[in-house]
């Protein structure tokens, strides 16, 4: 279906997480596109919450391996490690036909110490126009990852690399991540409280439902504010 993509991220900017499942909810589809808790971020910005995005899913999965990665030398390993990253395991398929506004959603939980996503390729990731990142595999170099400000939603902490663990399988197709169906072109909200996706074709049902429960309740939450003799900010904004 024909979409118009900038007006749907501007009709979804500022919507929480638990506005989104709300609206979901109003609409029959209870408990079955929130991700699981564990799908989490890695890094909060409480005050202006630079680490919540929305956009269009853009999918890859990896599966674990069944190849042996031996070698003979060291100079051999490295050689064979280089192969390993521009060949079984490449990903060049996540900059395919990217556009300002998708999330790249990655099927990756191969069950290995190993972080599919570090600080090289993730900010790779991002100035590429990725608005942000959910995987429900291991991420590794955290501590880059945080100090670049790379949104990122993720399982666990790895420490390994992909040669010898992890290949490409495919990408552009649904996934499974966090126990939700995760289509092409699906809106992926994140922030906070997790991950949840709207299927495209429920996004302005949603949104409107979404929205009359945001404002009451910032109306409230300023009622609340004006009591506690404290300063309204902008998350309680009409």
């Amino acid at each position: 279906m024909a979409v118009n993509r900038q007006e749907i991220l501007d009709l979804y900017k500022g919507l929480r997480v638990t506005d989104v499942v709300d609206g979901l909810d109003a609409v029959g589809l209870q408990d079955i596109l929130t991700m699981t808790p564990n799908i989490r971020p890695l890094w909060r910005d409480i005050e202006n919450f630079s680490h919540c995005y929305v956009g269009f899913a853009k999918t890859m999965r990896f599966l674990p391996t069944n190849k042996t990665l031996r070698s003979s030398s060291i100079e051999d390993y490295l050689e064979k490690k280089n192969v390993w990253y521009g060949t079984i395991a490449n990903d060049a398929a996540a900059h395919v036909d990217v556009q300002q506004g998708d999330v790249l959603v990655i099927d990756g939980d191969i069950g290995r110490d190993m972080g599919y996503i570090g600080s090289m390729n993730g900010y790779d990731h991002f100035l590429n126009g990725y608005v942000g990142i959910v995987t429900n595999g291991t991420i590794r170099d955290t501590d880059e990852l945080i100090k670049q400000r790379v949104p990122i939603h993720f399982r666990d902490f790895g420490r390994g690399i992909r040669p010898g663990r992890l290949e490409f399988d495919t990408h552009n197709i649904p996934i499974n991540v966090g126990g939700v169906m995760v289509r092409p072109g699906d809106l992926v909200v994140a922030d906070g409280d997790g991950v949840v996706v709207v299927p495209i074709e429920y996004v302005h049902d949603v949104a409107k439902i979404a929205w009359d429960i945001a404002n009451g309740d910032k109306e409230q939450r300023a009622a609340l504010y004006k009591k506690a003799g404290v300063p309204l900010d902008w998350t309680v904004q009409v």
